[in-house]
């Protein structure tokens, strides 16, 4: 039997329907961040990134790239194994110990993606509450929707941040049944918040737990960089909070906090924790420099926030169909998604601008976009760059304004 085919049977159906992801070769400089080096068949190219998750651009920040490498001429560059076989590395105590205070909690919990913290977690503490029923967002990231899944255990979805839906789910379970409600803070792709105060109150209600994904949040917001809960004062009534390292803190590396009891029987009974190489010492010192760094430091969301205010400005000068939102996500609506990887194509050749499109399934069919991310490194001439070359692709291929794509060519 010829098994490769169904393989390329998969990749037809996906470029047939313009779903087809091609990755750049890129290479990012340390001290020119945003600017970066892409590799083609046809030489080294300069590019500007807009669309990476290292939103404050800390990945390249001298702490943290000196605690990182350091620690591995130190330590060595990984970990030897499973905690479970190696023990725990130093850096990686004090890097959860950090994150637990940070967040007002009693512990934490450090593991090797925010994927796998999200997928473990989730799926770990629903497992060992009897009968419960996990109550989740619809608009919830994969790896929320896979850890739910992995659960085994009923679960009801409510309408995205819609609170009397929500409501009404949990009275029909009742006070009595265990119950986890699952939600983000900021939702990645159109910007949205979550109503915290507002779940959290209905948590109160009911007896149920919350577990709050902020990957898209911490170091961003709060006067600690704790995250959007920090921010609007929410942090101290959510049971378990989520973070990731490798985004605002420029690292690796996803984590729990809650109380010392979750934290240690998560750690004691989710496979994807035990089973799972540790984080190398290199990479949990990075994570420390920088967590420790925001904790204190003001000036990084202070300009970031400015970066972010003037590419919104700058965008809806032309005429550019953003998704209205509050926070720092910037999703420019093109709604087809053989027009956005063209959108995108063109911003790279004729511009040097990189920014990934972002189609089905990440975003529903209908909504494809740019997901653009402005950071602290982002000055007043590259927003305008990209302003006039945003301009120019839209003219280029007729996209509406309104924000609906025309027929794709």
């Amino acid at each position: 039997m010829d098994y490769d085919q169904f393989f390329t049977r998969a990749l037809e159906a996906l470029k047939s329907e313009r779903r087809y992801r091609v990755f750049a070769d890129l290479e990012r400089v340390v001290g020119d961040f945003p600017r970066a080096i892409r590799h083609t068949a046809a030489g080294a190219q300069p590019v500007i990134l807009w669309c990476s998750n290292d939103y404050l651009g800390m990945g390249h920040h001298p702490d943290v790239v000196d605690a990182m490498a350091n620690t591995a001429r130190r330590m060595g560059a990984g970990a030897g194994g499973t905690r479970n076989i190696s023990g725990n590395h130093h850096p990686i105590v004090e890097l959860e110990q950090v994150l637990a205070t940070n967040h007002g909690k009693q512990a934490a919990l450090a593991m090797n993606s925010g994927y796998i913290a999200n997928w473990a977690g989730i799926s770990t503490i629903a497992k060992l509450l009897p009968d419960c029923l996990i109550l989740s967002d619809a608009g919830n990231h994969n790896s929320m929707i896979e850890g739910v899944r992995a659960a085994g255990r009923e679960r009801v979805i409510f309408r995205h941040n819609d609170l009397v839906h929500l409501e009404e789910l949990l009275a029909r379970a009742g006070r009595d049944r265990p119950k986890l409600i699952v939600f983000e803070s900021v939702y990645s792709m159109d910007g949205d918040v979550g109503p915290l105060h507002g779940i959290c109150d209905l948590a109160k209600r009911y007896q149920a737990m919350t577990y709050c994904d902020e990957v898209h949040a911490v170091g961003l917001y709060g006067s600690h960089g704790a995250g959007y809960a920090e921010e609007i004062g929410a942090m101290g009534r959510i049971d378990v909070i989520q973070g990731t390292l490798g985004k605002a803190y420029g690292a690796h590396g996803g984590y729990l906090a809650g109380s010392a009891s979750l934290i240690d029987a998560v750690r004691s009974h989710a496979p994807g924790f035990i089973f799972s190489t540790a984080m190398p010492p290199g990479v949990a010192a990075a994570a420390l420099a920088s967590v420790r760094h925001l904790a204190s430091s003001q000036d990084e969301r202070r300009l970031h926030r400015l970066a972010v205010g003037r590419t919104k400005a700058a965008l809806a000068s032309r005429g550019l169909p953003m998704l209205a939102n509050e926070t720092h996500i910037v999703p420019v609506m093109v709604g087809d998604s053989a027009l956005c990887k063209a959108a995108s194509d063109r911003l790279l050749e004729t511009h040097g601008i990189y920014i990934q499109p972002i189609n089905y399934p990440t975003v529903a069919r209908g909504t494809e976009r740019l997901r653009i991310t402005p950071t602290p490194f982002h000055d007043e001439a590259l927003i305008a760059h990209l302003a006039d070359a945003l301009d120019e692709v839209w003219s280029h291929f007729g996209l509406d304004r309104a924000g609906t794509a025309a027929a794709a060519e």
